[in-house]
């Protein structure tokens, strides 16, 4: 329970807004089911997205997806800035 955690954690990460606050258990057991489960499918898309970048045609479905040339680390860069913004 994210009320009782040691050390406290200041926001309830699973329920933030208390939109289960009067559901059953059942509810509320079935919708954490989902939320794990559409993590878990997270999860394996981007390491399918990654196994991609690093193996081109390792992923059969994503061969045909353009690669980017680009520096995708470039926004943590401590230069970057975006086009039309004063930095």
């Amino acid at each position: 329970d994210f009320d009782t955690m040691v050390p406290p954690v200041p926001l309830n990460l699973w329920d933030p807004l208390k939109a289960y606050k009067g559901a059953s258990a059942e509810r509320k057991a079935d919708g954490l089911l989902k939320e794990v489960n559409n993590g878990r499918l997270a999860m394996i898309g981007i390491m399918g997205f990654c196994a991609e970048a690093r193996v081109p045609g390792a992923v059969p479905a994503l061969s045909n997806i353009a690669h980017y040339a680009g520096d995708p680390m470039a926004p943590f860069a401590a230069n970057f800035h975006l086009p039309g913004f004063a930095s």
